[in-house]
This record gives structure tokens, C-alpha cells and sequence, in this order.
């Protein structure tokens, strides 16, 4: 255990409450509650939470794992905690079982900018891949694709998009969005300096001057769906055994409608190296497309999956230029520059660009 502070409001009573509202039995009642284990992240922190409840709990689960604000700053420079609020509101009660793991609470304050999950603990069930930054075997890159492609299918040109649940953006906001963007690549390209050669800067002009008529995809609002937005590998859990239950995905603080494959590119372009990823993309695809057809997909063949893959390619290099302007480590954002360009190279997004 330790002597982490929970944060206010957070307490046997609350908890009682909490897991009633969820659906578990009525009757029981959460006696005390323990942190186990606590840490903070880049945009929130973490707490693994051991409940002593009564004997008239039965159903009550004995851990909970409670993400909140970070202390002293709750809505942080970001707004993400209180949008994955809205997404354990909206859409995962509409998800099909086995995909998320169980919200058993998920609220925001918009004056105060404090929010909280309260989820389900599938510490001793299920495993992270690999530790970051190693990339999977092929086999947990296969199952982590067949869970996206089902959480995929299930909202896939579903009727709600964009109606009650995210907004698709209109012109003005689009173009508002390609301003900015071209601003932070302004003062990145010039942090960057000779680390960004002339090639990548003539490259990163050209999808600008391009965008308007690449957004057209985009704009097509057809066969698109909720994207996780953040989606390495390490943002799904793995059962550690058969008969443990299925993958799940979590860290639904970036969701937003859009194409599949930008969640795609985002696994595979951003984050592996070539070699690796030369032999695994192709066969990834293929598992991702098939589990697609299997949930009932239709009308989106191979081939366009793989066009919407590499335009997807080409607009994450974008990516670590939002990742400098948000503050994230050169660590991070500079291995993932250098990665992305090279998936680009290889899959000739360029020709894109006309």
C-alpha cells in the first residue's frame, strides 16, 4: 500500500455509490478504500485502488483502477481528461462488451476542470505487450489489430456520427486547423534547424498546399469511424492466458471521428523502425481487413484499405510537430519524426501530392 492522497470527494462512501449507479447489486457497501499503487502520467494520474467491502457485496470487484487530473493542474493545459469523460458517457455504454474496459464512473467538472474515471482493474487478468518501446511479435500485433478492427466495425458510418456523438468539422474549422498547423511547423521547423533537411521541408510545403484537396476524404464522411487517436501498442491490453477474456482498449482521451487508418499508421508508421515494420505492415493490414469483413464491414475492399493507409502515412507527419508544440520530450517526438518520414519514403507517399 501506499500513502498517496486520493483525490477530494474520492472515499468508501463515494465508492458505494459509484458501483450501485454501475449496476452491481444493491446492498453492499465499500467499508474502506486503500491506494496499492499511484503514478501520474503526462496528462493524469493513476490510481489502483484495494476495496474491504461487507459481506453483503458479493459482486462488488476487490480493485478499481481510478484516473483523475493531475494534482494542482486538473484540466491541465489540455482539455483531454473531460473528452475521455464524454467518451465513458457516449459512446463505450453503446460498444459492444469485451472491447473497453468496464466504467463503473466517468465525470468532469467544467469550472473547476476536474474529472475522474472509475474502471474496471485488469491488472492480474491481462498484460501489455511489450515494455515501451519494444515493438510486438507478430502475434500480439495480430490480436491488438482484430480488437481496433472490432471496435472499427462496430462504429463504422454509424448513424450517430457526428449527430450525437463527436462533430464533424465544417470548412471554416477545417481551415482553421491547417492554419494553426502551419504556424506550429513554423516555429518547429525552426527549432529543428539542419535536423530537418531541405527534402522534408519541401515535403511538409507541399501536403500543406495539398491539404484542401486531400481533405477531401476526409470530407467525404464515408466509410469513417471513432478513431482512438493515440493508438500504440501499449494503449491495449493482452490476456495474459487463454479464457481470460479479450484484448481491451483504453486511454481514450484523443478519440474523434475520422478515416480507421489514421489509428493504423499512428501503431505501425509512427512507431517501428523499418525493417520490422516492412515485414509486419502488409500482413497486419491483411488480419485488420479480414477481421473488418468479419464484423460485417462491406464495400471497402484490400485496396482501399491500403490507400487510406498511406494517405494516413503521410498526414502523421504532422504528428511530431503537434507533439513539439504540446511539450512532449524530444524523445519521443524526434524518433517518431524520423520514423514516420522513412514509412512515408517507402510506401511513396509523396505521389500523393500530384
Amino acid at each position: 500500500m501506499t500513502t498517496e492522497a486520493l483525490p477530494p470527494g474520492i472515499d468508501a462512501a463515494f465508492l458505494t455509490e459509484a458501483l450501485h449507479r454501475s449496476g452491481l447489486p444493491g446492498g453492499g457497501r465499500v467499508r474502506e478504500v486503500a491506494v496499492r499503487k499511484s503514478f501520474p502520467t503526462l496528462l493524469s494520474h493513476i490510481f489502483r485502488l484495494r476495496l474491504d467491502h461487507d459481506g453483503a457485496a458479493a459482486g462488488f470487484p476487490e480493485t478499481l483502477i481510478l484516473k483523475a487530473g493531475l494534482a494542482g493542474r486538473p484540466g491541465g493545459p489540455w482539455k483531454f481528461g473531460s473528452h475521455e469523460v464524454a467518451f465513458y458517457q457516449k459512446v463505450a455504454p453503446a460498444t459492444p462488451p469485451g472491447l473497453l474496459p468496464r466504467c463503473y464512473d466517468a465525470a468532469s467538472e467544467a469550472e473547476t476542470g476536474t474529472w475522474h474515471l472509475l474502471l474496471e482493474d485488469l491488472t492480474d487478468s491481462h498484460r501489455t505487450a511489450t515494455p515501451w518501446p519494444l515493438p510486438p511479435d507478430l502475434a500480439d500485433g495480430q490480436a491488438i489489430m482484430r480488437a481496433r478492427a472490432r471496435f472499427h466495425a462496430a462504429w463504422w458510418d454509424h448513424p450517430r456520427l457526428g449527430v450525437d456523438i463527436g462533430s464533424w468539422p465544417d470548412a471554416a474549422g477545417m481551415e482553421g486547423w491547417l492554419q494553426e498547423m502551419r504556424e506550429k511547423y513554423a516555429r518547429f521547423a525552426e527549432q529543428a534547424g539542419d535536423g530537418l533537411s531541405a527534402g522534408r521541408r519541401e515535403l511538409y510545403a507541399r501536403l500543406f498546399e495539398a491539404a484542401p484537396r486531400l481533405g477531401a476524404r476526409y470530407r467525404s464522411h464515408r466509410h469513417m469511424t471513432i478513431i482512438h487517436g493515440d493508438a500504440h501498442i501499449w494503449n491495449c491490453f493482452l490476456p495474459k492466458t487463454a479464457g481470460q477474456g479479450e484484448a481491451r482498449l483504453f486511454d481514450w482521451d484523443g478519440w474523434s471521428l475520422d478515416v480507421a487508418t489514421v489509428d493504423l499508421a499512428y501503431m505501425m508508421a509512427i512507431h517501428w523502425y523499418p525493417e520490422m515494420r516492412r515485414r509486419f505492415e502488409g500482413p497486419l493490414l491483411d488480419t485488420y481487413h479480414t477481421e473488418l469483413l468479419a464484423c460485417g464491414v462491406r464495400g471497402y475492399d484490400r485496396a482501399a484499405l491500403q490507400e487510406d493507409y498511406r494517405l494516413s502515412v503521410l498526414w502523421q507527419i504532422t504528428t511530431p510537430v503537434w507533439q513539439h508544440a504540446l511539450g512532449i520530450p524530444p524523445l519521443i517526438w524526434w524518433n517518431n519524426l524520423e520514423r514516420v518520414h522513412m514509412a512515408a519514403e517507402d510506401l511513396d507517399c509523396r505521389a500523393l501530392l500530384g
